[in-house]
C-alpha cells in the first residue's frame, strides 16, 4: 500500500526494541505518536514506558502526546462494560471519546500520526477494533503498520473481519445489509480480545491496554 493512502496510522510495539519500533515508524513517515494505552506502562519493555518513550522519541525529533485516558481500552466507568468485557460500540459515544478522536485529527493536519498500544496484530487491538474504526466512519484514512514495515489499511482490516465472521453467520445474517453484518463482525472481534474485568486471572481478552 502507499503509505499516503492513510492520513492516520497506528502501530503495536509488542516486543520490538525501541531502535526496531524507530526504525518502523521512520519508515512509515512518522512524526508524531498519539499513545492509546490506557496504562502507558510495561514490565517486561521498559522502553516503552511513558517517561522513557517521550524522552526517546524527543531526541529522535518525534512528538509525543499520550491519549489513553480518551482512546485507552480500559474504561473506568463500570457502566461501559457488558458482561465484565469492555463495550467499544459504548465507549465510541462518550464525550471524551469524541474529544479523543477530534484531538488525534486536528493533530493530523500537522502531523504524520500514528497511534500507539501494544498488540502487534491491528485485529487484535482497541485501536484498530475501535479508534480505526471511529475515524473511518468519519471518512478519515486509516493504515496499520504491521512487524514487517507493511501498511495494511482499515477497509482491509474490515474485508478480514467479514471472513472471519463467516463461521459463525446463521441464515438471517446472509441477507443482513453490509453495513449491519460489519457491525456484527466488530461486534463479535471485540468480545473475543476486548480488556475484561476477568485478565486479573486470565490470559484471555488481554490486547487492549
Amino acid at each position: 500500500m502507499d503509505r499516503s493512502s492513510a492520513e492516520i496510522l497506528t502501530i503495536g510495539h509488542s516486543m520490538l526494541t525501541y531502535e526496531q519500533f524507530l526504525a518502523l515508524v521512520s519508515r512509515a513517515g512518522v512524526t508524531a505518536i498519539a499513545d492509546v494505552r490506557s496504562s502507558p506502562y510495561s514490565r517486561n519493555f521498559p522502553q516503552f514506558n511513558k517517561e522513557t518513550l517521550k524522552i526517546k522519541l524527543k531526541e529522535d525529533g518525534i512528538a509525543y502526546s499520550f491519549l489513553g485516558e480518551e482512546l485507552g481500552g480500559r474504561p473506568k466507568d463500570r457502566a461501559l462494560y457488558r458482561n465484565g468485557i469492555a463495550d467499544y460500540e459504548q465507549m465510541a459515544k462518550t464525550p471524551e471519546f469524541a474529544d479523543g478522536i477530534k484531538r488525534v485529527v486536528e493533530g493530523s493536519r500537522r502531523f504524520r500520526i500514528a497511534l500507539m498500544c501494544s498488540e502487534s496484530n491491528p485485529l487484535d487491538c482497541h485501536r484498530c477494533l475501535l479508534v480505526g474504526r471511529a475515524l473511518k466512519r468519519r471518512g478519515i484514512g486509516v493504515g496499520h503498520v504491521l512487524q514487517d514495515g507493511s501498511i495494511k489499511l482499515q477497509s482491509d482490516i474490515e474485508a478480514d473481519l467479514l471472513r472471519l465472521a463467516c463461521d459463525d453467520l446463521d441464515q438471517s445474517d446472509l441477507f443482513a445489509p453490509p453495513e449491519d453484518r460489519l457491525a456484527n463482525a466488530y461486534r463479535a472481534r471485540a468480545r473475543r480480545v476486548a480488556y475484561s474485568t476477568s485478565n486479573s486471572v486470565s490470559t484471555t481478552n488481554s490486547a487492549a491496554e
